[in-house]
């Protein structure tokens, strides 16, 4: 029975040490460490998150990997897009377990890549201070053929998830990378010459009045996050209300899940070169604080009709453009996963499998 949709959820790798994380936090930090420290802001706030089935799993081990493919596969997620860190000069982070899913052959359930190609700032990751961890660089030539020949193992590999006969690779940040052109030509070069048919180049972007000018860069599609677009939707005593609640009371910025699912999803979704998100879960607090964004009320009810809303756009594409991705499949400390809890437990992942097949 053929899928209404193709639906390949961000992948996040952190859940590991490295001496990067170590100076920057503390020994022996990874995500879990925000997500344990989580705390409640008002009565109904749900936190802190603990997961379930999966348990505060360490992806260095096999073991984990592989259950965490078998849970989504069961569920309908056909595969994993592990986000990429590439700062330039061939520096890399939490690179690791992707690697030696690629080196292992296992576990064998499909994947992609996408390049998170921003600076780390210390607030975004759960400092106090906006002090630059690691910056974002973009060399030139010699570091993008670099770059290509660090990842065509992956290319090449059976697993790897292709559109149209070419391997999926995302960019995160497009228009800010002043060479993006450059790179998209080259790298469909290089691809040719190592026996690809070329890359089918996505680039992420909050802003779907964006398309155009993404599509003229060389992209072949956009992923488009509407997550936030409600916030552009408020009216003024919307508005109001929020400053009293934040500056007055304290709170962090809460909005109901139910309010704003609405925006999640627009007509462009129906473009085959757009490529929509669904989103099952916000809480930024564990990283950020009271300055954080919440998602508050999230229930697996409500994402299955926000999943239904979705694959309705989508139905009428040709199968292999019929994606859709999960923001996100284990972005924890963010409130942002698929992943069993012990509130929920396989509710969410019970909601997608029922709307997809």
């Amino acid at each position: 029975m053929e899928k209404r949709a193709r639906v390949i959820a961000f992948y996040l790798p952190q859940f590991h040490p490295i001496p990067e994380n170590d100076i920057w936090w503390g020994k022996g930090f990874t995500e879990w460490t925000n997500v344990g420290k989580a705390k409640r802001f008002y009565k109904k706030h749900y936190q802190p998150r603990v997961p379930a089935d999966l348990g505060y799993y360490d992806l260095r081990v096999p073991e984990t990997r592989k259950a965490q493919a078998d849970m989504a596969r069961e569920f309908g997620v056909e595969g994993f897009c592990y986000w990429h860190y590439w700062f330039g000069n061939g520096k890399r982070l939490i690179e690791r377990p992707f690697n030696e899913v690629v080196s292992s052959g296992e576990p064998d359930f499909p994947f992609c890549l996408a390049w998170a190609n921003e600076s780390w700032k210390g607030f975004a990751h759960g400092l106090k201070n906006r002090n630059l961890l690691i910056e974002q660089l973009y060399p030139g030539i010699d570091d993008y053929t670099a770059h290509f020949y660090e990842v065509l193992p992956a290319f090449k590999d059976k697993r790897y998830i292709k559109v149209n006969g070419k391997p999926l690779f995302m960019i995160y940040k497009s228009i800010e990378f002043k060479d993006v052109s450059i790179f998209i030509e080259l790298w469909n070069k290089l691809a040719r010459e190592n026996g690809l048919e070329g890359i089918y180049f996505i680039a992420q972007t909050p802003n779907i009045e964006d398309k155009d000018t993404i599509l003229n860069l060389g992209f072949e599609a956009i992923n488009v996050v509407r997550m936030f677009d409600f916030i552009k939707k408020r009216n003024y005593i919307q508005k109001i209300m929020q400053r009293i609640k934040i500056n007055i009371f304290n709170y962090p910025r809460i909005y109901n899940y139910s309010n704003v699912l609405k925006w999640f999803s627009g007509s462009e979704d129906k473009d085959k070169d757009v490529f929509p998100s669904i989103f099952p879960n916000w809480d930024h607090t564990p990283r950020s604080g009271r300055e954080g964004i919440i998602l508050h009320e999230s229930t697996p009810e409500l994402f299955r009709k926000h999943v239904a809303q979705v694959v309705n756009t989508v139905k009428d594409k040709k199968p292999d453009e019929r994606i859709i991705f999960v923001k996100s499949w284990n972005e924890w400390a963010e409130g942002n996963y698929m992943e069993p809890d012990l509130k929920f437990g396989m509710k969410y992942l019970e909601a997608l499998k029922e709307e997809i097949h």
